[in-house]
């Protein structure tokens, strides 16, 4: 019986096969998983939002009216209909832009709404609530705040995030491995050149270590200075 070679398949389904990766407006790959959980959460939000809003304009709901008019189940009045779409609106362009932004503005709204959900407690029915707020708008103003806090927060309020998280900061030069001393001549070289830029700065330093210091100024990684200073050697 003759075998037959079966040419292998591709399959994006590969077990242990990394993620596509996105890249952020300095270049940086990053997974972009956790954008797209915060994004759909931003854009289900806003959703909800201007439908909302847009009711509450169809209706012809009065501007500043304390009373307030019932809208998918709560109250509402024309000022908190104008504060709804433009809400709706942060919401979508934030998440139509990088990761940090649509984070970030996912965390500042999401405080407001809980804040807003509170302070409106002290003023149900009262002249003071502007928004009409009633006890069912409470609930949902402490609802889509912790949904959008929270995954606003998703992947960003971490002690150790992954190289390929979009909130993770890009390593620092003097941060890298082939930036710190490993050779005592390299050691020596170090204390050499804090000396010499003591000696620069206290006006006492000679020739040789004057020069030594401006060729040190032309780059910027710790390593690098390092290596400008041994090339005098």
């Amino acid at each position: 019986m003759q075998l037959r070679h079966s040419p292998s398949r591709r399959t994006n389904g590969v077990t242990g096969a990394r993620p596509a990766q996105a890249t952020d407006d300095h270049g940086r790959a990053y997974d972009p998983r956790v954008f797209a959980v915060q994004r759909t959460g931003a854009l289900a939000v806003a959703a909800v939002i201007t439908v909302f809003g847009l009711l509450g304009f169809a209706g012809g709901l009065d501007f500043f009216s304390t009373d307030g008019e019932p809208i998918l189940g709560m109250s509402s009045n024309g000022l908190l209909s104008t504060i709804s779409l433009l809400t709706a609106a942060v919401l979508v362009v934030a998440a139509l832009r990088s990761p940090r932004t649509a984070s970030t503005v996912m965390i500042v709204v999401g405080i407001l709404f809980l804040v807003a959900g509170l302070a409106s407690l002290a003023v149900l029915r009262t002249e003071a609530n502007l928004l009409a707020f009633e006890i069912e708008n409470v609930v949902f103003s402490e609802l889509a705040g912790l949904v959008l806090l929270l995954l606003g927060a998703y992947g960003r309020v971490s002690g150790n995030l992954p190289a390929d998280s979009p909130y993770a900061r890009p390593r620092a030069d003097d941060d890298s491995p082939e930036s710190v001393p490993s050779t005592p001549a390299e050691f020596a070289a170090e204390r050499a050149m804090r000396e010499a830029e003591i000696a620069v700065v206290n006006h006492v330093a000679t020739t040789d270590q004057r020069r030594r210091v401006e060729a040190m100024a032309q780059v910027h990684s710790r390593g690098d200075r390092r290596r400008v200073w041994m090339q005098f050697d």
